[in-house]
C-alpha cells in the first residue's frame, strides 16, 4: 500500500492547541499538509481566550519545514468562522480537509445541570461543527474534493453518568454526518466520524495515571489521517484508542410485523424478545431504506403484493 500523504493540501483544524487536535494538526504536517492550527485558547469549561497554544503549534510544525497558520476563532461564531476559512483560503488558495475537534466539558448530572450549561456544549460540539462546515461546504462541492471528520464519543454513542450536555451534542453529530455524507458524494466529498479515547485536558482527572499513558493522543492521530485521506471511506464512525481501532456501526433488527387484536402495547412487549432479537439484523443505508422494509414486512403479513422490487 502506497504511503498517505496531504501534499498540496490544506486542512483546518479546529481545537488544534492542545491534546488530539495539536496531534492532528502535526499529523496532517508531518505529511505535507498545510495546516490553518484553530484554537480559541479557552479552557475545557470554554471560559477565556489566548491564542498562545495555536502558536505554538504553528511554531512546531515550520520548525519541522511544515506550513500553517495560527487562528483564533470561536467555532460558535458563524462570522469568525467564515474569517477563518477566508483567511485559509487567502493564504493557502483552496481548504480540502476540516476537522471538526474543538470541544468543552460542563460536567453534571441532569437534575443539577442549567440549560445554559447544557447549551453552551451542544453549541460548541454541535453548532460549532455546522458552523465550519457549512463555511466550507460550498467551497468543496465547486472543488469537488472534501474530506470532513466529526469528532463524537463513547458518551455519545453509549452513555457516561453526567454528561448529558456533551453526549447529546456528540451522537446529533452522527446524524449530520449520515446526511452529509449523502449530499456530499458527487461531489467526491467523504464525512467520516472519529470516536476517540485518549489522554487530553477532558480526561486527565477521570483516567488513573497508567491509563492515560497509553491513550495519549499521538495514538489516535493514524485513526484520523485514515478519515482524510484520498482513499477515505465515507460515513464511517471509527473508533479509535491506545493504537486500537474499531468500525461501529447501527443495526436494526429484523423485527416483527404485528396486526389485528396484536397491534396493540401488549402486542408490542409480547414480541419483545423477537423485536431484540439480533439474528439477520442489517445496516440502513438511508432512512426510506427503513420505509421499504417496514412496507414490505407489513404486506407480505397480510398477504398483499409487494409494492416494489427489492
Amino acid at each position: 500500500m502506497s504511503r498517505i500523504r496531504f501534499d498540496n493540501r490544506v486542512a483546518i483544524v479546529t481545537g488544534a492547541g492542545v491534546g488530539l487536535g495539536r496531534a492532528h494538526a502535526l499529523g496532517l504536517a508531518a505529511r505535507g499538509a498545510s495546516v490553518v492550527v484553530n484554537d480559541l485558547g479557552a479552557g475545557t469549561d470554554g471560559i477565556g481566550t489566548s491564542s498562545e497554544a495555536a502558536r505554538a503549534v504553528v511554531g512546531e510544525i515550520r520548525e519541522a519545514g511544515g506550513r500553517a497558520i495560527a487562528d483564533g476563532a470561536d467555532v460558535t461564531d458563524p462570522e469568525q468562522v467564515q474569517a477563518m476559512v477566508d483567511a485559509a483560503v487567502a493564504e493557502f488558495g483552496h481548504v480540502d480537509i476540516l476537522v471538526n475537534n474543538a470541544g468543552i466539558l460542563r460536567d453534571k448530572t441532569f437534575a443539577k445541570m442549567t440549560l445554559d450549561d447544557f447549551r453552551k456544549v451542544v453549541d460548541v460540539h454541535l453548532m460549532g461543527a455546522v458552523n465550519c462546515t457549512h463555511a466550507l461546504w460550498r467551497h468543496m462541492i465547486e472543488r469537488e474534493y472534501g474530506r470532513i471528520v466529526f469528532t463524537s464519543s463513547g458518551s455519545g454513542l453509549y452513555g457516561n453518568f453526567g454528561q448529558s450536555n456533551y453526549g447529546a451534542a456528540k451522537t446529533a453529530l452522527l446524524g449530520l454526518m449520515n446526511v452529509l455524507a449523502q449530499e456530499g458524494a458527487r461531489a467526491n466529498i467523504r464525512v467520516n466520524m472519529l470516536v476517540p479515547t485518549a489522554a487530553t485536558r477532558m480526561t486527565e482527572d477521570l483516567l488513573p495515571p497508567e491509563t492515560l499513558d497509553l491513550l495519549q493522543p499521538e495514538t489516535i492521530t493514524p485513526g484520523l489521517l485514515a478519515l482524510v485521506a484520498e482513499d477515505a471511506p465515507t460515513r464511517m464512525i471509527l473508533g479509535a484508542g491506545a493504537g486500537c481501532f474499531a468500525e461501529t456501526k447501527i443495526y436494526e433488527t429484523q423485527g416483527v410485523a404485528l396486526q389485528g387484536d396484536d397491534l396493540s402495547p401488549e402486542g408490542v412487549m409480547a414480541g419483545m424478545a423477537r423485536i431484540r432479537d439480533a439474528q439477520g439484523q442489517q445496516e440502513m443505508p438511508g432512512a426510506f431504506n427503513q420505509t421499504r422494509k417496514y412496507v414490505r414486512m407489513a404486506a407480505e403479513a397480510r398477504g398483499l403484493p409487494m409494492p416494489w422490487d427489492d
